[in-house]
């Protein structure tokens, strides 16, 4: 059996984290399907069509130091993707992080660094 290689630049792992999306004076409260240091991908009740902006609030548990943290993420986004789920009701909505700073983006970096192994470094 071979095993899987990631060929993305940054690696998404597939993790259900509490998210806030904001879009055109609605606010959206889900969970996310996977998370990268790009983008997001989650679950939303209304139909967002691609290119919209969003706002986005995502908060990422971490140990640091031996202390349990939780990193919040505030970025701008782009709707780049959105699927009808009708198993779930809704859609899923892939969002690209198009205005985010690289001290949060480095955030982002140190949750995913937590679930992939040394050997597979993350790039900034």
């Amino acid at each position: 059996m071979r095993k899987k290689v990631e060929k993305r630049l940054y690696p998404r792992i597939g993790h259900n984290l509490p998210i806030k999306v904001a879009v055109n004076g609605y606010d959206f409260i889900t969970t996310t399907k996977n998370v990268s240091c790009v983008g997001v991908c989650c679950h939303l009740k209304k139909y967002v069509p691609p290119f919209t902006k969003v706002s986005v609030k995502l908060s990422l548990p971490v140990k640091i130091k031996k202390v349990n943290k939780n990193l919040l993420i505030k970025c701008i986004g782009v709707v780049v993707r959105t699927e009808d789920e009708k198993k779930e009701s809704g859609f899923n909505v892939a969002i690209f992080f198009n205005q985010i700073s690289e001290n949060q983006r480095k955030k982002i970096n140190l949750y995913i660094s937590q679930f992939i192994p040394p050997s597979s470094p993350v790039p900034l």
